[in-house]
């Protein structure tokens, strides 16, 4: 329970009747149209209402389009092949994936090779998501440049004694890698545990980490050595700071929808942190019919919040909006990488959606920028479709906030191509460039399992500038597919 909230209700209560007992008028005091109305930010940045449904009037702007991809010359990625336990070599699905960054964003350099990570499988088998090793040498941009070393971990590598979740892990989900000072590949990724309500288990999120080693059998070629120190890092605890599947399980919404993942690395003054996507906990605003009486979440005007409030409260989308608590988490960890500290979320979507995926950040200028993906699909705002893709963007002045929309509302990058389309692409991700204002935009291409021939893939990059609080796709700047540097 809220009490300061409460608090301030009473407060409201008390000087409305003083008020009307006076028989003086005093806009500043007006009590609220209904007494569930109130306005708590809980420390925290919004997503609002009122910046969605401006950003709908941003379609179309070529500033934030995805540019348009010649069909004819996409490829799937030559080297993305497994053999199945059949023996038949198939051809893989590969969709998010991230580059081996140094402390600073940048692109790392391995031993001359440039490294990706990304989730690959069977395109006939949707539970087969793993973490595959792409990497190439530095300078090299075309697609057939790219070479497979295969899985990151071999199948027992998640029996680790005394560790309570990798052991249950059906699925590896997104994440980051960076470059240690020490010169060492350190990974950090998604532990899905299934879901098998039978057996107890309602896909646990879990953000995990590795060191994953690597050797050169030749001088063309790196190879998986090996993981060690392989642990779990957080998974929530006891919902305060953010919702743990244990409580949405709890909760039982049958509209809900629970994200913990996708832990993305940074440092600041030494310190080691990861920012995650994740859902409020019940201390920073939780989900909740509650919420949709909270006018920090709409934005704006009295006016405009009273208005999209009963429009809400009316519409097909009320049950969705209850529910839909999205927040970018984040944690410091201890030079082991172990948790540290829980921290509030730099910023929610309470009443908007409930997935804001993939966080990105870095440091430029002086300024941090943070980006995250998202689907009209997922909102409850009037205007967006299921077509509508979205890369949404925020900058402050200090990594923990307030983070204010790029673009005035937050939108960076728009697509709305039908779902079977070849080039529909999705999980934009921002790559800062050493020494410029651009940076090159990654994603995956093709959905999977549409097409017979045509795989999920490395879509054609492009490149985006970054000037303060505004961004601009930068025009005639498509690259090659998973080119992840400028030059």
């Amino acid at each position: 329970m809220n009490f300061s909230r409460l608090a301030k209700q009473a407060t409201a209560v008390t000087l409305s009747t003083g008020i009307l007992l006076s028989g003086t008028v005093t806009q500043s005091f007006a009590a609220p149209k209904d007494p569930a109305d109130y306005k708590e930010t809980y420390g925290t940045s919004q997503i609002t209402r009122s910046a969605m449904k401006d950003m709908i009037n941003q379609h179309g702007d070529a500033r934030y389009t995805v540019p348009k991809f010649d069909e004819s010359t996409i490829k799937n990625i030559p080297s993305a092949k497994k053999v199945t336990e059949s023996g038949e070599t198939i051809d893989l699905d590969v969709w998010d994936t991230w580059p081996l960054q140094n402390a600073d964003g940048t692109v790392a350099e391995y031993n001359g090779y440039h490294i990706v990570f990304g989730l690959a499988g069977d395109p006939k088998n949707a539970n087969d998501t793993f973490i595959y090793l792409f990497y190439k040498k530095a300078g090299d941009n075309s697609l057939d440049a790219w070479k497979n070393a295969g899985r990151v971990f071999d199948n027992n590598d998640k029996n680790v004694p005394n560790d309570p979740y990798l052991k249950h892990q059906a699925e590896e989900w997104s994440g980051s890698a960076t470059f240690t000072e020490d010169g060492e590949v350190r990974l950090f990724y998604t532990n899905r545990e299934p879901y098998t309500a039978d057996t107890g288990h309602y896909g646990k999120q879990t953000l995990t980490t590795a060191q994953v080693n690597l050797s050169q059998p030749d001088s063309k070629t790196l190879k998986v050595d090996g993981v060690e120190d392989y642990k779990s890092i957080y998974e929530g605890k006891d919902s305060k700071y953010y919702q743990t599947v244990d409580k949405f399980v709890e909760d039982g919404a049958p509209s809900d929808n629970h994200t913990f993942r996708d832990p993305h690395y940074i440092e600041e003054d030494g310190r080691k942190y990861l920012v995650f996507e994740a859902n409020t906990g019940t201390e920073y605003g939780y989900q909740g019919e509650e919420s949709l009486y909270n006018q920090a979440y709409y934005g704006n005007s009295n006016k405009f919040f009273q208005e999209e409030k009963t429009k809400l409260l009316n519409s097909d989308k009320k049950q969705l909006a209850e529910v839909a608590n999205g927040a970018i988490g984040i944690i410091e960890i201890n030079d082991d990488y172990s948790l540290k500290k829980e921290m509030k979320p730099l910023i929610v979507s309470n009443t908007v959606t409930d997935e804001i995926e993939r966080p990105n950040i870095f440091k430029k200028g002086g300024k941090w920028y943070l980006f995250t993906s998202s689907r009209g699909s997922k909102m409850t705002i009037d205007g967006m479709d299921n077509q509508d893709i979205y890369l949404l963007g925020y900058v402050s002045n200090s990594l923990t906030g307030d983070y204010k929309p790029l673009n005035k509302t937050g939108i960076v990058l728009h697509q709305d191509l039908d779902p079977n389309d070849i080039t529909w692409n999705y999980a934009h991700y921002a790559i800062p460039q050493e020494g410029s204002d651009n940076t090159v935009v990654t994603s995956y291409m093709t959905n999977r399992g549409f097409f017979e021939d045509h795989k999920s893939t490395f879509a054609p990059s492009f490149k985006l500038n970054i000037k303060g609080d505004k961004t601009t796709v930068v025009k005639d700047s498509i690259l090659e597919q998973g080119q992840i540097t400028e030059k």
